[in-house]
Order: C-alpha cells, then sequence, then structure tokens
C-alpha cells in the first residue's frame, strides 16, 4: 500500500510539471506580437519563438498580427467645395509597429481605423473642387497619407498607403460634364481652323508679295535693258548721222537717197501697221524703192566694209536736160 500511495504521488508531481512547463513556455508564430501581463498589468511582448513566462502569474494579453493589413473603406458621400455631391471608397494598407500601444492605447484597433479614415476623406476631399477631385487623385491620396499616418502614431501603427478607389459623381453631373468637354473640344478645334485660315492666308500674302517683289525687279531689269538697248541705237544713228553728213559733205548724193529711203519705209511701215487700215491703194515706184535700197548697200559698204587704202569713187553727175522754150 505505501508503494501505492508513493506512485500516485510521483504521478501527481509529473502532473504539476507538465502543467507548469504548459503554463510557462508559450510559441509564437512568426508575424505575430503577444503582449504579457501579470496581474492585469502590461510587463512585455514575446517575439516569435518560444518564450518562457511566469506560471499561473504572467498570462498573455493580446496577440497582435505584425504583418500589413488591408482595410477596405466602404462607400460614402462628400460633398465638394462647388457644392457638388459624389459618392467615393477607398482602400487603407497599415501595419503595426508597437504591439503593446496598438493593445492598450486605443480599442477595437479596425474601427477606430476605418472611421478616421473615413472622416478625412471627406475632410480632404471636400476642400477640392470637382475638377481638381477627378484630376489630382495622387493629391488626394499624399494628403490622406501625411494625416491618417500622423493620426494614428500614437497607436503604434504605421499607415502606407491610402487608396481612393472610384468617385462617382451624379449621372446628370457627369452629362453636363460631358457637354462642357465637348463645347471645349469644339471651342480648341475652331481655334485650330482659325489658326490654319490665318496661317495660309499669311503664307498667300507673303507669296503675293514675294511675287511682287520679283516682278517689279524683272520690270526693273527689263527697262534697264531697254534703256541699253535705245542707248545703243541711239549711238548707231548718231554714227551713222556723223558718216552721212561727212558723205554729204564730200558730196556723195547717195546719203540724201539713204535718208529718203529710210523716211519713205519707215512711213509705209506706219501705214501698214495702222488699225484702221485694212487695204491700202496708192501709186507705188517700186524700182524706186530698190534704187535707193541698193544706194543704202553702196554706202554701207563704203562706210563700214571698205578698207582704208581704197579711194571713195567720184560721183557720177547727172547731166541735166535742158527745158522746153
Amino acid at each position: 500500500m505505501e508503494f501505492f500511495g508513493f506512485d500516485i504521488a510521483v504521478a501527481v508531481l509529473a502532473f504539476v510539471v507538465i502543467l507548469v512547463l504548459f503554463a510557462g513556455i508559450k510559441q509564437v508564430s512568426q508575424g505575430y506580437n503577444y503582449t504579457v501581463e501579470r496581474f492585469g498589468r502590461y510587463t512585455r511582448t514575446l517575439q516569435p519563438g518560444l518564450n518562457i513566462i511566469v506560471p499561473f502569474i504572467d498570462r498573455i494579453g493580446a496577440k497582435m498580427n505584425m504583418m500589413e493589413q488591408v482595410l477596405d473603406v466602404p462607400t460614402q458621400e462628400v460633398i465638394t467645395k462647388d457644392n457638388a455631391t459624389i459618392s467615393a471608397d477607398g482602400i487603407t494598407f497599415y501595419q503595426v509597429l508597437d504591439a503593446s500601444q496598438a493593445a492598450y492605447e486605443v480599442r477595437d484597433l479596425q474601427r477606430a481605423l476605418l472611421n478616421l479614415t473615413m472622416t478625412n476623406i471627406r475632410t480632404v476631399m471636400g476642400s477640392m473642387d470637382l475638377d481638381e477631385l477627378l484630376a489630382k487623385r495622387d493629391e488626394i491620396n499624399e494628403r490622406l497619407l501625411r494625416v491618417v499616418d500622423s493620426a494614428v502614431s500614437p497607436w503604434g501603427l504605421k499607415i502606407t498607403r491610402i487608396e481612393i478607389k472610384d468617385i462617382n459623381p451624379p449621372t446628370d453631373l457627369v452629362e453636363a460634364m460631358g457637354r462642357q468637354m465637348k463645347a471645349e473640344r469644339d471651342k480648341r478645334a475652331n481655334i485650330l481652323e482659325a489658326e490654319g485660315f490665318r496661317a495660309a492666308e499669311i503664307l498667300k500674302a507673303e507669296g503675293e508679295k514675294q511675287s511682287q517683289i520679283l516682278e517689279a525687279e524683272g520690270e526693273k531689269e527689263a527697262a534697264f535693258r531697254q534703256a541699253e538697248a535705245r542707248e545703243r541705237l541711239a549711238e548707231a544713228e548718231a554714227k551713222a548721222t556723223t558718216a552721212v553728213s561727212e558723205a554729204i559733205a564730200t558730196g556723195d548724193s547717195r546719203a540724201i537717197n539713204y535718208f529718203v529711203a529710210q523716211k519713205y519705209v519707215e512711213a509705209l511701215g506706219q501705214i501698214a501697221s495702222a488699225n484702221n487700215q485694212k487695204v491700202i491703194m496708192m501709186p507705188l515706184e517700186a524700182t524706186s524703192i530698190l534704187g535707193s535700197l541698193g544706194g543704202i548697200g553702196e554706202l554701207s559698204k563704203e562706210i563700214f566694209g571698205g578698207s582704208g587704202s581704197q579711194k571713195r569713187s567720184t560721183p557720177k553727175t547727172t547731166p541735166s536736160i535742158p527745158a522746153d522754150s
């Protein structure tokens, strides 16, 4: 009987030891931190792995998830600065940095974070116009992140990201915005069309200006050439007149025939070229003109083609015919 009681004592002692070990050794999973309370007061934080606490005196308080977590922000209505009512929702990413603060500084951590985020969404978006909300979503996210992260810092949290998912204006407002966008695009199209027409008119005017400049330069060059031609013609006339004058001075009658034939031919040319003259009927001695032209040819040969050693021929005198008595 004595051995039987001893066996019971040993069994009870073993049970107590196992119970003490089970109560004093705690295993913490990766990504979690446990808080330890002694008589209801926080003492320390257990890290991932095996940890030893005082059995029956210390106990596990809160089991905090230290990994980054996601919190959905439900849709809520927001009134913008220009009194437009929109609906917006979002998403928040946060991480617990201090398990003791997250466990003992705030009650119901996720609910507190959700309400704080929704309140700041209304505050930030309500201070902006509708056009700014639709165009500056990155700025909204940055302002929300800065404000909310500063507010939850005493709770041992770190806000990593806050994203606005959807911004939904009312249907009538969307239709008005569509009409406004269409009007704006029509305005830009009209401006571009007017600018194109203006550029075309400028190019056309520049082309006409350049054409007039070139035409004026052409007329200037033509006038210069005409003046030069008249000058050379006048020099030739002067040279011819000098030669004829010298011939007349020496008694050559062919010089007189040259001038008479020249004026005769010029007069016939003017008569033939008149607009109001279609048919010319007049007596014409062709042999006289041919004789005059022959005299012009001989005179030209003597003036321009004859050598210096050749002597001038003595003009023949025509015997006078006695008048009838």
